[in-house]
């Protein structure tokens, strides 16, 4: 793998295998806080499990309190300005913040179906939602604004505000035309770069791109769901190497987390069948990425 870090080149071989955490309940998201890991399950009860970042070891469980029945918990990502874990409810066009100085949970409506998560410099929760746009919330739930995105971005699952305030979006579905991550300008008009096209198995594609991160120098960690495997792309989203290939994995990437300041990759691997949405049993997979 080549990284390129403060004007530098650190090679190393491979992404490392460092630890996996235990198969269980297919994993709907997976975040790193305050010296521990955060690991969404889909069941009823102690959807989150809380494990130690060092050890490895579980801590507890947590249940998401007054969940609707009817309830699809399908993404997580935390703030260690706020420290807060959010968590995405798709039927319920939700988010659950658990604070974890208070030990407890508060919600905020969303106003559309949220995909995925992640935080932005400003502290801020980004949304992306179904209906092909951006809501940027603030910790307590207060909309920030809204952004649109281009017309032939289908199906995006995630997006990750960049250091120039443009976007980098993963999108498309099984049988959609483009599987792309691309990066979108600030003025949220114009895309300035893209990887992938049509779907595809070679380097230069993507086929269902379900989830992204960034390093602090916004190389991008790409889960190439179709492909089996970890993509990692330049910032201008060529690509460099597989961070992590099919051989590293059981089942299928669906979730990634970077914890940048101890140089880990976690990656929910989950089995694809006849589960609530193709998924049925998941773990996560923990790499070293320094």
């Amino acid at each position: 793998m080549t990284l390129y870090r403060y004007g530098r080149v650190v090679v190393l071989s491979a992404a490392a295998h460092v630890y996996t955490l235990p198969e269980g309940e297919q994993v709907r998201g997976v975040a790193s806080l305050a010296g521990n890991i955060y690991l969404l399950r889909w069941k009823d009860l102690n959807q989150v499990e809380v494990y130690d970042v060092g050890t490895f070891q579980l801590m507890r469980r947590l249940t998401v309190p007054d969940r609707a029945k009817s309830s699809l918990l399908t993404d997580m990502a935390s703030c260690e300005y706020a420290l807060c874990v959010y968590i995405s409810d798709r039927n319920g066009e939700c988010i659950y913040v658990f604070d974890v100085q208070a030990l407890n949970f508060t919600q905020w409506g969303v106003g559309d179906i949220p995909n995925g998560l992640s935080v932005n410099a400003s502290h801020n929760v980004l949304v992306t939602c179904g209906r092909n746009v951006i809501k940027e919330f603030g910790s307590r739930g207060e909309l920030i604004r809204r952004v649109p995105l281009p017309s032939d971005v289908i199906h995006p699952w995630q997006t990750i505000q960049s250091l120039n305030n443009g976007y980098v979006v993963c999108h498309g579905d099984f049988g959609d035309a483009v599987n792309r991550v691309c990066k979108i300008s600030a003025d949220d008009r114009h895309i300035v770069h893209s990887h992938g096209s049509g779907p595809g198995p070679g380097s230069g594609q993507c086929h269902v791109p379900v989830r992204l991160a960034l390093d602090n120098n916004e190389f991008a960690f790409a889960a190439d769901f179709k492909n089996r495997r970890v993509k990692l792309l330049s910032p201008t989203l060529g690509h460099v190497r597989d961070v992590v290939s099919r051989d590293q994995l059981k089942w299928y990437p669906t979730r990634l987390c970077l914890d940048v300041q101890r140089g880990r990759l976690y990656v929910a691997d989950n089995e694809w069948g006849a589960g609530m949405g193709g998924l049925v049993s998941g773990r996560v997979v923990v790499f070293s990425v320094h």
